[in-house]
């Protein structure tokens, strides 16, 4: 091992992905969707690098043109797999495929990509879900997270890494740029147990966010030492917890136009859950599984919190009441770092 690597186990996302269908036609498929994804992937990564130089059409508004890019890349990928339907977080309706395939797919194409132009990492994040017997097509994208046979992310950064799980684990894939391949570099991930130093929030916005999280806060920064991260960008955040622990915070913030300031249930929270969980995290809206939400729509916003699971147990005790202010920071009870 070197470097959290097992040199003798690095193979190429293709042959991994072969080995775990082993001849089943729908573990074939769910493979070969995801081999399209990551190929999109690779002319992302070269696009996005490219910055101002990039050769993209401007209609004004560059993030929102390269965020378009994204979606007809990979839709236009996946135009032959046997997708019924494909939700997008970059439009408002779901995209019908074939309404006879057997799997819907949930995309976050390029989120971030209004960071992009700051040099701050941005990533695409996707799910495959199976379409039962019976389900309604409206109802194929509206199912519980738990239902995801399969779900990553990729993070465009100083590396490009794609995290996946395929149902039993997580592993994180990282492309060699001269070969234009992903290859494995960490199999069977997993976050560790006890709780980091780091938890990453946006502080700014700690007057709104309900009593139980600025209780959290309030404790973190009266109580022992831990140190406060905020990239801005859930995928980057994710990567992080999975190679180091920590925990990351979104807390609801109801004031009127900041409603979107959540993210989505069906196209980020459910595909970084199930990931963080099959890593050893937890994921939760602060007290509730994610995992466990039945989404009313497609665009549906959910508070998220999800990390190293003792980290991620002790916001649910402030808000299902187990833990009060204080209890562990007495002298600090009264008082925080962020309290007004």
């Amino acid at each position: 091992m070197k470097n959290g690597i097992i040199e003798d186990d690095v193979i190429d996302l293709g042959t991994a992905l072969d080995q775990w269908a082993a001849g089943q036609p729908a573990r074939a498929a769910i493979g070969d969707m995801i081999a399209s994804i990551a190929a999109v992937a690779v002319d992302l990564e070269q696009r996005i690098a490219k910055g101002e130089l990039c050769d993209a059409p401007t209609d004004g508004d560059r993030r929102k043109t390269l965020d378009a890019i994204a979606e007809d890349m990979l839709v236009a990928a996946l135009s032959d797999a046997p997708i019924a339907i494909i939700g997008s977080a970059a439009r408002e309706k779901a995209i019908i495929l074939d309404p006879s395939a057997s799997f819907a797919l949930t995309l976050s194409p390029l989120d971030g990509a209004s960071n992009i132009d700051t040099n701050i990492p941005a990533g695409t994040i996707f799910s495959i879900l199976l379409i039962s017997d019976g389900d309604h097509m409206a109802e194929a994208l509206l199912q519980p997270g738990n239902r995801q046979l399969a779900a990553g992310f990729i993070l465009y950064g100083p590396k490009t890494s794609l995290a996946l799980t395929l149902g039993d684990g997580a592993a994180i894939y990282t492309l060699d740029r001269t070969e234009g391949v992903f290859s494995r570099s960490r199999r069977q991930v997993q976050i560790a147990a006890e709780s980091s130093s780091e938890y990453a929030i946006d502080a700014s916005a700690y007057r709104r966010w309900e009593a139980p999280m600025r209780a959290y806060v309030d404790d973190v920064a009266g109580g022992e030492r831990i140190d406060m991260r905020w990239i801005g960008s859930p995928v980057a955040e994710a990567y992080r917890i999975l190679i180091r622990g920590g925990l990351f915070l979104c807390p609801g913030d109801h004031r009127d136009g900041h409603e979107k300031s959540c993210p989505r249930l069906v196209c980020l929270a459910n595909p970084l859950a199930i990931v963080i969980e099959q890593a050893g995290g937890l994921a939760t809206d602060g007290e509730n599984r994610i995992l466990d939400l039945k989404p009313k729509t497609l665009h549906q916003r959910v508070s998220l919190v999800f990390g190293s699971k003792p980290m991620v147990e002790r916001v649910r005790g402030f808000h299902d009441g187990t833990l009060r202010l204080g209890e562990r920071s007495p002298l600090f009870g009264r008082r925080g770092l962020f309290r007004p």
